[in-house]
């Protein structure tokens, strides 16, 4: 391939070097034209196929070649074949060669450009994808734009041949047919210049301009066609009705009342959602409990021999709802009411895109952010309906520590609250169908924080898919298949954590026909926006990412489009998007890991430091994991971290900051950190890329400096 490639392009360079070294270009210039005009239409009198195939071939080969002279052969093809056959002739025979230019650019540097930065091509990409055709004609319709450059550029991309020969044949026509019939009138002409005055080239710049301002109309077009069915009131209640008091919607409301609109906030139950409630804020306070109780049983490695220390559950659960109880002010219906925020509690129902239905009254709203999370989800596993089971909603109205007790699911939140309750002293198996633990993770990170669960106490069960519930004996079990082989697990409390759902129903989204993925989340545009242009979502319910901080990313872009969209919207940036699995120790990632790296085909380098060598982490007892990161060849940019261990969630803030404002490795190593902190981690990885990329040939240069300073 590398060695076609190469003879490729040594042909194009001895085609384009011929073509200036002879002066070729002296016969496609409108001087040379004007003069052998009647030659030119003498012999194609007697040989009219041999002429125009001839033409046909000579003018496919300097399109793809990008050699200048393409205008005057349009004038002459015009001059040689009348409008109708010099149309149809050049038409043709500069879409090939465009196309023919197009996929030689493709092949020579559009291929290994998606291999190399693919990554960064992906948002152009998709919009390739999405409107690229689109974007092709307008800039076919404008012939001020060099067409071989767009012929370069669209080889880069990932459009499909066959579109871009269609939309380049049916974007150039009109530009073509000004130039040939230019040529039918040659004899009125002096120059190129009479061609192009500037009442054509503005003709063409509105013709340019035309596809996006219909593409505009198009769309106002197809949400009043939207609307139609729907009595849209002369005046609102509200500018804003958000749905769901979660993190999404919460911020979505502190913004609009931020910003003076009337806005209204709807939660069914408990201000704060499920981060609050049941999730982040909970988990974590029983996980620093666990941590404590950890660090109890390894007193004797800091010098302290305590005896006789032993877990009261029911207090441990008492202090995470006194937690809960603590921070619930910041989300209470008393703050957001005192923000402006007009808060109601009950089951909202949307009725059409302007009315919303709450406690048996109608209000309306020129705009929706439908924001009502996720919740878990339940397997259909045989007989699950026969016994009690908890998920990480119900988890917190125990208050006896389980005997034995069966997590189902190895992502995060099985995870976490597996190692958590092992650590406070319950016998914990920890039930997973894929391979490995912590699947979305590298390898590495899997085997090790299996390591750590082991060592914990935590029994994990890989490669085994539950298949059904039972009871004998008064005693709970589950059966679970691990490669063809019966394995069955005893327990006293089971919690299924195999991931969460999408809260859909009952909020009308159905009934209106909002349109849903096959995932079961809220279909939504660039802008969050659904199929119904007022209607906005964000949060768990839509995705693609579950984490309270990306719903909070998301609300400010739901909120702002659906209040200001009509003059200026934003497309939601999902470039840099960091999270943290708070397992002991933790695991942090943000970017690319290598698994992301080789399914995208991208060519890196991986730099690690181990946090064993780190002086903090052994000052403290925490030296174990690792910070990785991963950058392109030869490069100090960074595509992504992961960081396993201790304080893992702050220490990767600052990889956020140099990937969100492209802030490379180098710059992080010049950067004064601590000592002594966890935070060196992040120096010495950079220290470590810096020893990997040193340049040999300066040092060498260096090392005979010093030696000729000693004499």
């Amino acid at each position: 391939m590398k060695n076609t490639k190469i003879i490729i392009m040594g042909l194009l360079l001895i085609a384009i070097s011929c073509f200036f070294i002879f002066d070729l270009g002296q016969y496609l210039s409108f001087d040379y034209l004007k003069s052998s005009q009647e030659t030119f239409k003498d012999y194609y009198q007697d040989n009219k196929f041999t002429t125009i195939l001839s033409f046909f071939l000579l003018y496919v080969l300097v399109t793809s070649l990008s050699l200048p002279g393409a205008a005057v052969m349009t004038l002459a093809g015009g001059a040689l074949f009348g409008f109708l056959t010099g149309l149809i002739v050049i038409s043709f025979a500069s879409t090939i060669g465009a196309t023919i230019a197009f996929l030689t650019a493709r092949f020579l540097i559009g291929d290994s450009i998606q291999k190399k930065y693919g990554h960064k091509l992906e948002d152009i990409n998709k919009g390739v994808e999405k409107e690229g055709a689109f974007y092709l004609f307008s800039l076919r319709l404008v012939p001020l734009f060099p067409f071989f450059l767009v012929n370069l550029l669209m080889g880069i991309t990932k459009i499909p041949t066959v579109k871009y020969f269609t939309v380049s044949q049916i974007g150039m026509l009109p530009g073509t047919a000004a130039f040939v019939y230019a040529g039918t009138e040659i004899g009125k002409l002096d120059s190129l210049s009479g061609i192009l005055s500037p009442s054509l080239l503005l003709a063409f710049t509105i013709l340019g301009i035309l596809p996006m301002i219909t593409n505009k109309i198009l769309g106002i077009i197809k949400a009043n066609k939207i609307y139609s069915k729907y009595d849209e009131p002369k005046s609102f209640d509200y500018n804003l009705v958000v749905i769901g008091g979660g993190s999404a919607g919460l911020v979505s409301s502190y913004i609009a009342s931020a910003v003076k609109a009337k806005v209204a906030l709807i939660e069914r139950d408990k201000m704060g959602g499920d981060c609050l409630n049941t999730g982040c804020v909970p988990s974590k306070a029983l996980i620093k409990s666990a941590k404590v109780m950890s660090y109890i049983n390894r007193s004797k490695e800091y010098g302290i021999d305590v005896s006789g220390i032993k877990v009261d559950f029911k207090s441990v659960i008492n202090r995470v709802h006194k937690v809960i109880e603590k921070i619930e002010p910041h989300d209470s219906i008393e703050r957001y009411t005192k923000l402006g925020v007009d808060c109601i509690t009950g089951d909202a129902k949307i009725l059409d895109p302007f009315r919303v239905e709450v406690n048996g009254k109608t209000i309306t709203a020129k705009n929706i952010i439908v924001a009502t999370g996720a919740k878990p989800f339940v397997p259909p596993i045989k007989n699950i309906d026969k016994i009690e089971y908890h998920t990480s909603d119900t988890i917190w109205s125990i208050d006896k520590l389980p005997k034995n007790m069966v997590v189902l699911g190895g992502g995060p939140i099985g995870c976490e609250l597996a190692q958590a309750f092992a650590k406070l002293g319950s016998k914990v198996t920890l039930i997973e169908m894929a391979d490995e633990i912590m699947g979305r993770e590298d390898s590495d990170v899997s085997k090790l924080i299996r390591k750590k669960f082991e060592a914990d106490g935590v029994n994990v069960l890989t490669s085994h898919k539950a298949e059904e519930f039972g009871t004998a004996a008064k005693q709970k079990y589950i059966t679970c298949d691990h490669n063809g082989k019966e394995v069955k697990v005893k327990f006293d409390l089971v919690m299924v954590a195999i991931g969460r759902k999408a809260r859909i129903e009952g909020f009308g989204l159905e009934e209106l026909g909002v349109e849903l993925s096959d995932r079961g989340t809220v279909i939504a545009n660039d802008f969050l926006q659904t199929n119904f242009p007022n209607i906005y979502v964000c949060g768990d319910v839509t995705g693609p990412y579950q984490f309270t901080h990306v719903a909070a990313h998301q609300a400010w872009y739901a909120s702002v489009n659906a209040l200001f969209g009509s003059v200026k919207k934003f497309k939601v940036d999902y470039r840099v998007i960091p999270w943290c699995t708070f397992t002991d120790p933790e695991v942090a990632r943000v970017g690319l890991n290598e698994e992301d790296a080789i399914a995208k085909d991208i060519e890196y380098d991986v730099t690690t430091y181990g946090i064993d060598d780190l002086d903090r982490a052994i000052a403290d007892g925490e030296d174990h994991g690792f910070v990785k990161v991963i950058t392109p060849k030869k490069s100090d940019k960074i595509l992504g971290v992961t960081i396993v261990g201790a304080q893992a969630g702050d220490l990767i803030a600052e990889f956020v900051l140099a990937m969100k404002y492209n802030i490379g490795l180098n710059k992080i190593l010049g950067t004064i950190h601590i000592y002594p902190t966890m935070a060196e981690a992040n120096k010495y990885v950079a220290g470590n890329w810096k020893k990997a990329n040193k340049p040999e040939w300066a040092l060498e240069l260096i090392e005979k400096f010093h030696k000729f300073m000693r004499g």
